[in-house]
């Protein structure tokens, strides 16, 4: 367990470091953003993860490929995901995943991604700022995403106030999860 949990580190650290090297920008998304968020506040409520989730442009989708070739990831693409894999014949469930920022993901959906210049710097990583993570995770709302807003909610980075700060769907969500905090 915990050499699975390096290995995500470096393989997000090795990714972060390759897109600065290579000047595309980018933000850590996904469960990496909210353990970056959560361990703010309290490390022992950080939850492990097995992928890692980068946002960028997709005008920068080739550079960033070149910047992650260039330290040894290898280019996927699985059911319409982009993949960068530490090695060719990795499990995509070892890979960084490629977001979209100012996308949709899936229609219907209330909104699209943030931009990726709605970061914070974490010191190696960028990591999506908290209210952009936030509105991601709400618009989504998978099993995994409400997860993800309890934890923040349970550590105090989100509370009722936020609910006048979102859109009307995305409060209506909130305000269902601060209503029902044990699922």
């Amino acid at each position: 367990m915990v050499n699975a949990v390096r290995r995500v580190r470096k393989r997000m650290l090795k990714a972060s470091a390759a897109l600065r090297a290579g000047g595309v920008d980018y933000a850590i998304v996904g469960d990496n953003a909210v353990a970056a968020w959560v361990a703010t506040v309290d490390e022992a409520a950080v939850r492990n993860t097995q992928d890692v989730d980068i946002m960028i442009r997709r005008s920068d989708l080739e550079a960033a490929k070149r910047a992650l070739g260039a330290v040894g990831f290898v280019h996927r693409q699985v059911a319409g995901i982009d993949l960068m894999l530490d090695y060719g014949t990795a499990s995509p469930r070892q890979a960084v995943h490629l977001v979209f920022a100012n996308e949709v993901v899936r229609a219907g959906e209330p909104g699209p991604n943030p931009g990726v210049e709605e970061s914070t710097d974490f010191g190696d990583l960028r990591v999506l700022n908290l209210e952009s993570l936030v509105r991601i995770k709400l618009t989504a709302f998978r099993d995994k995403d409400r997860t993800h807003i309890r934890d923040l909610i349970d550590v105090g980075l989100v509370d009722a106030s936020w609910v006048a700060k979102l859109p009307a769907e995305l409060a209506s969500r909130l305000q269902q999860l601060i209503d029902t905090p044990g699922g």
